[in-house]
């Protein structure tokens, strides 16, 4: 197993600790006991935790800075530890026992595979065009597909998207457990802790606490999905808040469902801000002049699809059987064809 971590410390206690931490973590991780013998990892290991009795010749060794060094020290911290982090080019500093917890995290995260995750968020010109249902939809075609997809809820006032999917009794975090989180966050520790339909994992509100969400919060969230899923898919609002502008910057590829309709078509305009690569739904029906063509024209917008009414899907959703609604019919055969057209890589579970 290659080593995914790098210690760089003369104090044996401290690398005992680390040692120990990376154990717990299910990770490997060499000890270097000196700057020189540090450089041999030194762009190879993910991670690298620096002693503050070796920071100061990591300076003087001329290591180039990089991301992922954390200076390491004990409750009885030089009082300079501060300098001494930066003279290391350390973007982390880490006081043991207090923050044991967030170097397990540390230290899995950098076991984990690259970043790959492509990013996907649905947005509506107005409410009731189906934004949720399609989103939700199109998570479940990826997730039957046979990639890891993480279906994320950006709308705090929508009612949840668990219980649309008939899970909000599931065991699992949701939002309020990650508002406030900074720092790193495990891939694995997301996977396990939220909740499930089938093999699609979601992560949502707690009924009647729409809290805020950070952007250090959401950026955590989303640092830790783009390594533990193949497809992020979120279902944002029209007036988005800080989760949902984020989400937005962090997209790689949105869909903006426009109705039929002039005032939305007007309101949509002020929507093209995020992601880059921002592509069109129409959704019907169509009870005035209004089509396709003047939609793209109007917005400039490439358009995905059109979204057609499909009568089976309400029913499915007050019987809370929307796996039912969401196998056949015009909403999967559309979440089908937009998959198609995503710039995201093989399955995790199929990679080699």
């Amino acid at each position: 197993m290659t080593s995914a971590a790098m210690i760089v410390t003369t104090d044996p206690a401290l690398a005992d600790d680390l040692l120990r931490l990376a154990a717990a973590a299910a990770v490997r991780a060499d000890v270097a006991q000196s700057a020189a013998q540090a450089r041999t990892g030194w762009y190879s290991r993910p991670l690298v935790l620096v002693g503050p009795d070796l920071a100061g010749d990591i300076a003087a060794e001329g290591l180039p800075r990089r991301p992922g060094v954390v200076l390491v020290t004990g409750p009885d911290a030089p009082p300079d530890v501060h300098r001494r982090a930066l003279e290391a080019g350390a973007q982390d500093l880490a006081v043991l026992p207090a923050e044991e917890p967030w170097l397990i995290d540390a230290l899995a995260t950098a076991a984990e595979p690259p970043g790959r995750a492509t990013t996907v968020c649905f947005r509506g010109a107005r409410g009731g065009v189906g934004t949720s249902v399609l989103a939700a939809t199109f998570a479940l075609t990826a997730a039957r597909a046979g990639l890891r997809t993480l279906l994320v809820d950006g709308d705090p006032a929508g009612g949840g998207l668990d219980l649309l999917l008939g899970i909000e009794d599931a065991e699992g975090a949701r939002w309020p457990e990650f508002a406030e989180r900074r720092g790193r966050l495990s891939p694995a520790t997301l996977r396990d802790a939220l909740p499930r339909l089938d093999d699609l994992a979601v992560l949502s509100w707690r009924q009647g606490m729409p809290v805020p969400v950070t952007e250090e919060g959401a950026l955590t969230v989303l640092g830790a999905a783009s390594k533990g899923f193949d497809l992020v898919v979120a279902d944002v609002p029209k007036n988005a808040d800080t989760l949902g502008s984020t989400l937005l910057r962090a997209a790689d590829v949105g869909f903006l469902l426009v109705p039929y309709e002039i005032r939305p078509t007007v309101a949509a305009s002020s929507l093209r801000d995020a992601p880059a690569d921002l592509r069109l739904i129409a959704t019907g029906p169509s009870p005035g002049g209004l089509t396709s063509e003047v939609l793209t024209q109007a917005l400039e917008l490439p358009l995905a699809g059109v979204l057609e009414r499909d009568r089976r899907i309400p029913t499915a959703l007050e019987e809370a059987d929307i796996r039912r609604a969401t196998r056949r019919g015009p909403v999967p055969a559309l979440c089908g064809r937009l998959l198609k057209t995503l710039p995201f890589a093989q399955p995790q579970s199929e990679a080699a």
